[in-house]
């Protein structure tokens, strides 16, 4: 398949798309190459497929309508996996316009194009943080999501509205990913397990925020991957059975689906942790702080429906999948 993978240097994107070229499709990637985080981990991640025959890349910005338009043009792709975004919550408090761009202008700009170009199914990226203050675990997809807790969740739960009006209005396939915390090789930056990281090897103390009493429900990025693909090879449909007067938010009389993409088992912070410093050979100070705004204390992924629909099975435990990260984290720093 000829496939757009947006956001193609990011930690997810880039994992995808190197998968998708493994089983012979022909990948288009996106990114703007931002300096959100360290612009030289995305070239690193990039330079391990930039030259296969079957990938091609542009440097650009999805709120460049016109740049969007022109790579749809040439490249005609037959499904979209839309993975470019402004991450992370807490940034969203300080730069709030950047969300609105790149989200919300950069979303819009996606589907008007797999609307006038045929696209046969979109899959985008939305987020775990739309759960945002409910607190009934674990967080389905049949639940209301309608009390986001940061403009970053905010932005994710509007995709998710955009995207069905258009699958309503015009026919187009989508499908909405909420993605609980993933880790592992080649990830970013400024989420935990790579800050953890940098400050154990260093001896410095960790900040733990809502002191300690966090749990979340930490997904492997090879599993992350697997059902990622298996959702694009399976092209939303109206759901025959759902009923307008009670309506299921997952699904629709529209070709739209929304899942949770996770690993359906919650980890205390405190043991994850604690994994990173038996595999990194020390231990550090912890700093028990109160919770950050836009936080949430717990996250639980209920993944029944992918797992029905799809046959998602994550496997990687987080004893596994720690070490691995370990491993790499090591290769890539050059630490013995």
């Amino acid at each position: 398949m000829r496939v757009l993978v947006t956001g193609s240097a990011g930690f997810v994107g880039a994992a995808l798309t190197e998968r998708l070229l493994a089983r012979g499709d022909q990948v288009h990637g996106i990114d703007n190459h931002n300096d959100y985080y360290d612009p030289a981990l995305k070239e690193a991640r990039l330079a391990r497929f930039a030259k296969h025959p079957n990938y091609t890349h542009l440097r650009g910005d999805l709120a460049d309508d016109e740049a969007v338009n022109r790579v749809f043009h040439d490249f005609q792709p037959q499904r979209v996996v839309n993975l470019a975004a402004q991450a992370g919550v807490r940034y969203s408090l300080k730069n709030p316009h950047v969300y609105a761009q790149s989200n919300l202008i950069g979303f819009v700009n996606i589907l008007e194009a797999c609307r006038h170009h045929k696209v046969e199914h979109l899959v985008y990226a939305s987020s775990s943080s739309v759960y945002g203050a409910n607190r009934k675990l674990p967080f389905a997809v049949e639940d209301a999501v309608d009390h986001p807790v940061s403009l970053y969740a905010a932005t994710k739960k509007a995709n998710e509205l955009m995207a069905h009006t258009y699958s309503h209005l015009y026919g187009l396939p989508t499908t909405g990913l909420r993605f609980f915390t993933v880790y592992g090789p080649w990830g970013r930056p400024d989420m935990s397990p790579m800050l953890f990281a940098d400050r154990i090897v260093r001896g410095e103390p960790l900040d733990v925020f809502n002191h300690g009493n966090h749990s979340r429900d930490f997904t492997f990025i090879d599993d992350i991957v697997e059902g990622v693909i298996r959702t694009l090879d399976h092209i939303a449909e109206p759901d025959l059975t759902y009923e307008p007067t009670q309506p299921n938010p997952g699904t629709s009389h529209a070709p739209y689906r929304l899942y949770n993409i996770g690993n359906d088992q919650p980890v205390q912070l405190m043991r994850f942790i604690e994994l990173m410093e038996q595999n990194l050979g020390r231990t550090v100070e912890k700093r028990l702080l109160p919770m950050q705004p836009g936080d949430v204390p717990d996250t639980w992924a209920d993944v029944s429906a992918l797992r029905r629909d799809v046959g998602y099975a994550p496997n990687t435990s987080i004893e596994e999948g720690v070490a691995k990260f370990v491993k790499w984290y090591r290769d890539y720093h050059h630490i013995t």
